[in-house]
């Protein structure tokens, strides 16, 4: 109960003028690619699906209730005839069990320019909707709390509140981001702006006129592909793929650096996230490629001074990446073609 308690009131701290907080960012950013800039909306000729589920401090999950739960499905593809990559991306953001609950729902699109045959560009743009429904009843306020019972009186039932649920629980607004990704076969470079309409999701206004809107989200992206042993057309190369991955979203803001290691089948990742005021997580990755579909496996272990495991928990996240680039039709094509690039990571 005495952490049920504190997510709430964690959470009642978005009612008011505005949500301050930062965007859910994937680990295995690799596998969420429209995600941190939607440029790379088509990296793959044939379609890529992907989907990924993310658990954040579950030692703080009790009686059934999630703390943070993240999912995301996604679909893109490139269509030579248009040199352009389309893609569509849904996301939920669920807090507390269904307390708070964010999601959405974007187009990706992304035209590509060959400068060079060693180098290109990627001009990218996505629009959608967002959505937050609060589930107002299962706040928790100050007025409710009893000295010896805590929120409940003796017969087991919350204890009233003066507060005055908002008119609305539940926001919709429109949303839009572009991004820019630059690349040549060992490397790639993007910067991505999202919520530049800067929408204003408080469930409750001061009536002032001066609330803020959501800010402005920065994604800065990098990394290489490094072969270390070449492939064929049956056996992928081996390379490593360091990356580094920085987002900065008003006060708030992570950078996350390290690579994988790609040997067959088999991709293995080692990172550290830093926070702006405090050192985060060291995270260890893990894939395995079959054909067509691929899964992943990360784990966050918490470092931040309060939240170390096994306080938090550390966050679970599970990637599956349904990608037909990958059938043996495919991999013969770019071998016969000799087709080099630095996504490989990516499929």
């Amino acid at each position: 109960m005495l952490r049920q308690i504190t997510l709430i009131f964690i959470l009642a701290g978005t009612l008011g003028a505005s949500l301050l907080a930062q965007d859910p960012v994937f680990t295995q950013f690799n596998a969420t690619p429209l995600a941190i800039n939607p440029a790379f909306a088509g990296t793959t000729l044939a379609p890529r699906f992907a989907a990924s589920y993310r658990n954040e401090w579950p030692s703080h999950s009790d009686a059934g209730v999630t703390a943070y739960a993240t999912y995301a499905a996604s679909y893109d593809q490139f269509f030579t005839p248009f040199n352009s990559g389309f893609g569509l991306m849904v996301m939920t953001d669920d807090a507390g069990g269904g307390l708070l609950k964010t999601s959405m729902v974007n187009a990706a699109y992304a035209y590509q320019v060959s400068v060079s045959n060693d180098f290109g560009m990627k001009l990218g743009i996505q629009a959608g909707f967002r959505q937050l429904r609060l589930d107002w009843d299962r706040l928790i306020f100050l007025d409710q709390l009893d000295p010896l019972t805590g929120p409940l009186d003796p017969s087991g039932n919350p204890n009233p509140t003066n507060e005055i649920p908002p008119e609305s629980l539940t926001k919709t607004h429109f949303d839009v981001g572009a991004g820019l990704l630059v690349y040549t076969p060992a490397f790639y470079g993007g910067i991505a702006l999202h919520h530049l309409t800067t929408p204003s999701e408080g469930f409750i206004r001061s009536g002032t006129g001066l609330e803020e809107g959501l800010p402005l989200r920065l994604t800065l992206q990098a990394g290489a592909e490094l072969t270390l042993l070449p492939g064929n057309n049956r056996i992928p190369s081996t390379f490593i793929a360091p990356a580094i991955l920085f987002v900065k979203q008003g006060d708030q803001g992570q950078v996350n650096v390290g690579t994988h290691l790609s040997r067959g089948p088999l991709a293995v990742g080692g990172f550290y996230r830093h926070a702006f005021t405090n050192s985060d997580a060291l995270i260890g990755t893990v894939s395995f490629q079959y054909e067509v579909f691929k899964i992943g496996y990360s784990y966050d272990f918490t470092v931040a001074s309060g939240l170390e495991v096994p306080d938090s928990g550390g966050s679970h996240e599970i990637s599956l990446l349904i990608n037909l680039d990958n059938s043996e039709t495919q991999r013969r094509k770019r071998y016969a073609e000799r087709y080099n690039d630095c996504f490989k990571i990516f499929r």
